[in-house]
């Protein structure tokens, strides 16, 4: 496996895992993105929440969508209840098909579905030999290819080439089918392979080109070849939400934390509000921290806040008690 300088930070909370097998399935192939995009929010609902149903406005959200009509889902969800998940090798005549859904309904603004037992293995309690996909990254796509592809390079873990037939990536891209990239390599080159290609690389760790393999002067397939950047790990939204919390005590209490009567603790305290309200930018959306970043920023927000709390409590200790000189004329 090849490396390159590109350095991506994905998040847990936004990702799902599927399998080597799923992942190099035909699931995509010839998909429409909004449809890729809602297989891959099932996926989402069912690990990160633990539940079959989820809401369209969700996913609009998600995805960064405008609209979503009734229709559109009508025909979206029929393409994606017939999928079948296939271990077919690309290279070899040799398959076996299973159901990925049992079922799945829309009622009025809600998706509930119901997955093959078969298929639940390869999205559930993954313990090696699997694939992750950010969410983050992957709604930037604006083509069902570039899923098919990165899906595809992710799940060759270890790899940093692949010779692949031009019969077999015109299956993996659904495209098999079409005169026109059947019979001219040169469009389905423009429309489908460079596509995908621009959009790995713009969004994505990895870098990946091609070699054209010739026979006489037909191209007979690709050599894939591609490199992997550095995926760090984003702060969690308890991590975050831990972070925001102090920020919250320290930013409340500012005027009492100010209320010292000595000029040298009095500037201290500005100081500690001033540096702890700089890192107010790091709780705010989208996540841009990494965990190990905001181990920090939460244990240097702690810090402001017990010695803020240290000067009001000594400045408290110092005050004269109020002696009321009536109570012992009585």
């Amino acid at each position: 496996m090849r490396k390159n300088t590109k350095k991506i930070m994905i998040s847990n909370e936004s990702s799902i895992k599927k399998s080597n097998e799923l992942s190099m399935a035909k699931l995509n192939a010839g998909l429409t993105l909004n449809q890729v995009q809602l297989l891959a929010f099932a996926i989402y609902t069912t690990q990160q929440k633990n539940v079959t149903t989820f809401q369209r406005r969700d996913f609009l959200k998600r995805f960064e969508l405008v609209q979503y009509t009734t229709t559109e889902i009508n025909d979206d969800v029929e393409v994606i209840f017939n999928l079948h998940f296939s271990t077919l090798d690309l290279e070899k005549d040799k398959f076996t098909y299973q159901h990925i859904f049992q079922s799945i309904s829309y009622d009025k603004g809600t998706f509930e579905f119901k997955w093959a037992d078969s298929v639940l293995p390869h999205i559930l309690s993954l313990k090696n030999n699997y694939v992750v996909t950010d969410l983050n990254i992957t709604s930037q796509f604006k083509s069902s290819f570039s899923w098919a592809l990165y899906e595809y390079l992710k799940a060759h873990y270890g790899y940093w080439h692949k010779e692949v037939s031009k019969e077999a990536l015109l299956r993996l891209f659904g495209v098999d089918k079409k005169k026109s990239y059947v019979g001219n390599t040169a469009l389905f080159k423009k429309y489908v392979l460079d596509v995908a290609i621009k959009e790995i690389v713009k969004f994505t760790e990895i870098e990946v080109s091609y070699k054209e393999i010739k026979k006489g002067r037909s191209i007979t397939g690709f050599d894939l070849i591609w490199s992997i950047g550095e995926l760090t790990g984003s702060a969690t939204r308890k991590q975050i939400d831990e972070l925001e919390r102090i920020l919250t005590i320290i930013s409340d209490d500012a005027l009492e934390f100010m209320d010292l009567k000595e000029d040298e603790n009095r500037k201290r305290a500005s100081e500690l509000i001033r540096e702890s309200a700089k890192l107010k930018i790091h709780t705010e959306k989208p996540v841009s921290i990494t965990i190990e970043r905001a181990d920090f920023l939460i244990k240097k927000a702690n810090e402001y806040l017990k010695e803020l709390q240290y000067l009001k409590e000594n400045a408290e200790a110092d005050k004269v008690p109020f002696y009321n000189w009536l109570e012992e004329r009585e």
